[in-house]
C-alpha cells in the first residue's frame, strides 16, 4: 500500500490469540491487545450456599460424633464393670440383627447371594475374633495404664480427623469406588484403640464381647448410615436426631464434663461451622479467563 506522497507503507498483521505455533511476526511473545481481558469472568464457578442446606449436610458429621461418643461410653461402663460380658454379648447380637435388617431393607433389589455373602463374612469375622481374644487380653500387660489411655485417646482423635464422613469404611453394595486411603487409616486407628481398651478388661470373654461391639460399630455403622441416607434422606435425618438425643442422654448420666464437650462439639459442627462457611463466601474472589489451563470435561478413568 502506498501513501499520498508515494512512499510504501507496510501494514502490520492483526494480532490474534494462538495456543500453539510460537510468536507472531511483529509482536512480542507476551503481547496481548485490549480484547484479551474481554473474556475475563469473575466468580463463574462460585456456588451460592444456603445456611439451612449446609446445616443439614453437617448432620452426618454430628451423627458420627455421637456414634463414637456412645462407643466411648460403653468402654467406660465396661471398664468400671457396670456392664458384664453377658449384657455385652446380648448387645452385640442385637446390633448385628438390627444391622442386617436395615441393610436388607435399604439394599434393592434383595439378593439371597448377597445375604449369604454377608453371613459367611460375619461368621469368619466372629470366629477369628474369638480365637484372638486371649492374645488381645495379654497384649499390653507390660504397658502402664496411663500410656494406654493416652494412646487410645490419640488414636480416636486420628480416627475422627481422617474419617470419611461422606462415605463408608467398607464398600457398599453397588458402589463403584473403594474407600479412600485416609478412611482406611482412620479405621485402623479405631481398631488399635479398641484393642488397647479391651486389653485392660478382666476376662477373655469381656475382651471378645467389647472387641466385637467396637468392630461392629466402627466397621458397619458407617455402612448402615450410608445405606439409610441413600435410601431415604428424611429417614436419615430422623435417625441422626434420635442418635444425638440418645448420645447426649447417655453422656449426661455418665459424666457432666463429657456431656458438655459433646454438646459443644455438636453445636460447633452443626451451627457455628455452617455459619462461618456462609460468611466467608462473601470474600471468595475467583477469576477465569483465556489464560486458564484446559480442563477435561469427562472422567479420564472411563
Amino acid at each position: 500500500m502506498k501513501s499520498s506522497d508515494g512512499n510504501q507503507i507496510k501494514l502490520q498483521p492483526m494480532w490474534r490469540k494462538v495456543a500453539y505455533g510460537g510468536r507472531q511476526s511483529g509482536y512480542d511473545d507476551n503481547y496481548t491487545d485490549e480484547s484479551f481481558l474481554e473474556e475475563m469472568v469473575m466468580n463463574a464457578n462460585v456456588v451460592k450456599r444456603d445456611l439451612l442446606k449446609v446445616m443439614i449436610d453437617s448432620v452426618s458429621i454430628s451423627q458420627y460424633l455421637c456414634i463414637v461418643a456412645l462407643v466411648v461410653s460403653t468402654w467406660t461402663l465396661t471398664l468400671n464393670l457396670d456392664i458384664d460380658e453377658s449384657t455385652l454379648l446380648k448387645l452385640d447380637v442385637g446390633l448385628l440383627l438390627v444391622g442386617f435388617w436395615v441393610l436388607l431393607l435399604t439394599t434393592c433389589p434383595f439378593s439371597l447371594k448377597l445375604l449369604t455373602k454377608y453371613v459367611l463374612n460375619i461368621s469368619f469375622f466372629i470366629s477369628g475374633l474369638y480365637v484372638l481374644a486371649p492374645i488381645y487380653h495379654t497384649l499390653t500387660r507390660s504397658i502402664s495404664s496411663d500410656s494406654i489411655w493416652a494412646l487410645a485417646v490419640s488414636l480416636l482423635l486420628v480416627h475422627l480427623f481422617l474419617h470419611d464422613y461422606s462415605g463408608s469404611t467398607i464398600r457398599p453394595p453397588g458402589a463403584l469406588n473403594n474407600p479412600k486411603l485416609t478412611s482406611n487409616i482412620s479405621l485402623n486407628a479405631s481398631i488399635v484403640a479398641s484393642v488397647l481398651v479391651a486389653s485392660r478388661l478382666p476376662s477373655r470373654l469381656h475382651v471378645f464381647a467389647i472387641m466385637l461391639f467396637s468392630l461392629q460399630v466402627f466397621l458397619f455403622a458407617p455402612l448402615i448410615t450410608f445405606c439409610v441416607k441413600k435410601y431415604h434422606f428424611r429417614l436419615h435425618l430422623l435417625f441422626s436426631f434420635t442418635l444425638m438425643a440418645v448420645a447426649l442422654s447417655v453422656t449426661y448420666q455418665l459424666h457432666r464434663m463429657f456431656f458438655t464437650v459433646l454438646l459443644a462439639l455438636l453445636v460447633f459442627v452443626s451451627i457455628v461451622c455452617p455459619y462461618w462457611l456462609i460468611r466467608i463466601q462473601e470474600y471468595k474472589f475467583e477469576i477465569n479467563g483465556p489464560w486458564d489451563e484446559s480442563k477435561l470435561c469427562f472422567d479420564i478413568t472411563e
